[in-house]
């Protein structure tokens, strides 16, 4: 079976500047510890993408078309296919005295955010910061090596892999995801380690939209995906002893979010009160998890 433009693929690459043969990124930790560009937050291996669907640069997705499982191949990226060509406009004096009022101290090579931008400092004279704006890799011609190390069919799996892609949890595992497929909606119930998130609730609606965003446009028939949080009363064991008989307290569901409008059926509120109460036996999932992973 040969790749199409809309198939669901795990995807092995590495990145390389042409010109200087530095590596600037690669799905192989092993690669990036060689390299020193290792990151923490990173989570490596074969990462899950649509092809068309934007999540990888156009020459590497024009090269995947009619790529077969376990393939590799090299694709060459000039810079109008990749991050740009270098634009002179990007490049901005600072007054010294804008860094004081922030009491920053400027020093070269410096990372800054200007009105959402990201830059870097190139220079300092005469009480001016030269700041770059452009992409870093802006101007230079690319080589990726890229490997397509499976081809997704499974729906359910489909699923799993843009929830990977979007939010890339530490400690979640793909298969503690619950994913539901019935008529033209999927239900999906989160792991239970990602209740203990502490990104704000408008960043989490919009991961949770994008999941769902390229679930619809590249799944036939699916129209609709809701996002169910289900948090299940905790029973006392000795309380549950001396009530012998007593069914267990039902799981009650707390806002359900629909992808088609990003907002909770209740105000925002209500969900990170009902996770902060939910807090104190996050430590004990984590510890739990990280077991899990030792053992295998």
């Amino acid at each position: 079976m040969s790749v199409k433009e809309g198939d669901f693929l795990r995807l092995e690459y590495t990145g390389k500047v042409q010109e200087t043969g530095e590596i600037f990124d690669t799905t192989d930790e092993k690669v990036a510890e060689e390299e020193g560009i290792k990151s923490e937050n990173k989570i490596y291996g074969a990462i899950p993408i649509i092809v068309g669907a934007g999540h990888v640069l156009n020459g590497i997705e024009e090269v995947l078309i009619g790529m077969k499982e376990g393939e590799e191949k090299t694709v060459e990226i000039p810079p109008e296919e990749g991050f740009g060509e270098r634009n002179p406009k990007l490049l901005q004096l600072i007054p010294m005295s804008e860094f004081r009022k922030q009491g920053i101290k400027p020093q070269v090579g410096m990372g800054i955010t200007l009105e959402n931008t990201t830059g870097v400092i190139r220079s300092i004279s005469g009480g001016r910061v030269k700041v770059d704006f452009n992409h870093e890799l802006a101007g230079k011609n690319l080589q990726y090596n890229v490997k397509v190390d499976k081809i997704i069919a499974d729906d359910e799996e489909k699923i799993r892999s843009m929830i990977s892609l979007h939010y890339p949890y530490p400690n979640t595992e793909p298969e503690n995801h619950k994913v539901n497929i019935e008529d033209d909606t999927v239900t999906i119930q989160l792991d239970e380690i990602t209740k203990f998130d502490k990104k704000p609730y408008v960043d989490v609606t919009f991961i949770r939209f994008r999941i769902a965003r390229d679930i619809w446009e590249n799944m036939e028939n699916v129209d609709k995906v809701e996002f169910v949080d289900v948090f299940k009363k905790k029973v006392n064991e000795e309380a549950e002893g001396e009530t012998e008989g007593e069914t267990e307290a039902p799981e009650e569901s707390v806002p359900e979010v629909s992808a088609e409008t990003g907002k909770s059926t209740e105000e925002g509120e209500a969900y990170t009160e009902e996770t902060e109460k939910s807090e104190p036996v996050a430590e004990e999932v984590l510890e739990e998890r990280v077991k899990e992973k030792e053992k295998k």
